[in-house]
């Protein structure tokens, strides 16, 4: 059994297997190598052959238990022709919604648009360094609510966020349900080509007032968990920011939950019963060795006797060293 597979299905508390979120990517400078050559974010993740070297990368470096593909959950909308560009400096732009073009949108023209992606999976998952190994694939998508927010307010919310989001409720409701089917079409092709573990971020989950989580978060969330979930295939929920863990794990049932690095973990500790992911602040690792080995052990120490996948509060930053999350790697490994 894979390590992450041993936590989350058989609960084991004697290991803790370790990946970390954005792990494949700009701190590395092999990764900055190809992005060199290869400006167009949206072109790399639909290189087949670029995007499953990047997403190796850093198990050929360090310890790690897990791939995540190298990818993006802009890719969705990207296969439901929305335009989306990286722009550099400013982050995400996504062009005008056609709802009725979605609506009429056929699953074969959607798998065709980003069949490369689930081309790298298969790659990544029968590489020797997954298969001899014994290490995992983690496939992942956005979580409605947050494809949501980037579909209607066609970029990143931290910029800005228009004012009348929540206006057309008719509007709402009908992407809510594209996003759905297509959600499930792009979830069952990454399984099918050797993701054996799914990862939903909800990125902007923490943007909702308490009264809309049941609409935006908890149904649509359960209803994809319940999916996965149906394909014989552990789901991870990393409802980032989010107010009470503790009701999103009872309502949603994940089977495990990634935390941010908001959250007391001893507080969690006590409230969630089911496999915990993560929780360490990537600005730590901006700092110096004693640092990192003295957070990084805090975490494995409050979740000793509870099933537990050490990773980060959200993504590795860009300017983190090396040698520093080597360092990281190898704390967990020897604890």
């Amino acid at each position: 059994m894979t390590p992450l597979h041993e936590v989350i299905i058989n609960k084991n508390t004697k290991i803790n297997p370790i990946w970390i979120m954005r792990q494949a990517g700009r701190y590395l400078p092999e990764f900055r190598e190809i992005r060199k050559s290869n400006p167009n974010f949206i072109k790399l993740c639909l290189n087949e052959n670029l995007s499953s070297e990047i997403t190796l990368q850093p198990l050929k470096r360090f310890d790690l238990d897990a791939a995540i593909i190298f990818s993006d959950i802009l890719m969705l909308p990207y296969g439901l022709n929305q335009k989306v560009n990286f722009e550099k400096g400013f982050g995400p732009k996504l062009g005008e919604v056609n709802i009725d073009e979605m609506s009429r949108l056929d699953e074969v023209d959607f798998v065709q648009k980003i069949y490369p992606v689930y081309k790298a999976i298969q790659k990544v998952s029968s590489d020797n360094i997954i298969k001899n190994k014994n290490k995992n694939t983690i496939g992942f998508v956005g979580a409605p609510w947050t494809l949501l927010v980037y579909i209607i307010n066609q970029q990143s919310p931290k910029k800005n966020l228009k004012k009348d989001f929540f206006k057309n409720n008719f509007l709402i409701n009908r992407i809510l349900l594209i996003l759905e089917k297509f959600l499930k079409i792009h979830i069952k092709n990454q399984i099918d080509n050797g993701a054996n573990v799914i990862q939903i971020f909800d990125s902007w989950a923490g943007l909702l007032e308490e009264k809309d989580l049941p609409n935006f978060i908890y149904s649509p969330t359960l209803n994809l968990v319940n999916y996965v979930k149906s394909l014989n295939t552990p789901v991870i929920c990393f409802p980032r920011e989010i107010k009470n863990y503790k009701e999103f794990c009872e309502i949603v049932k994940p089977d495990a939950v990634s935390i941010d690095y908001n959250v007391d973990p001893k507080k969690i500790l006590k409230d969630i019963k089911i496999p915990i992911q993560g929780g360490l602040d990537p600005k730590i690792l901006l700092t110096d060795k004693e640092t990192i080995k003295k957070e990084t052990i805090k975490y494995l120490d409050i979740f000793k006797n509870h099933p537990y996948i050490f990773n980060l509060g959200h993504g590795v930053l860009p300017e983190t060293d090396p040698n520093m999350f080597e360092h990281m790697v190898n704390t967990v490994k020897n604890y």
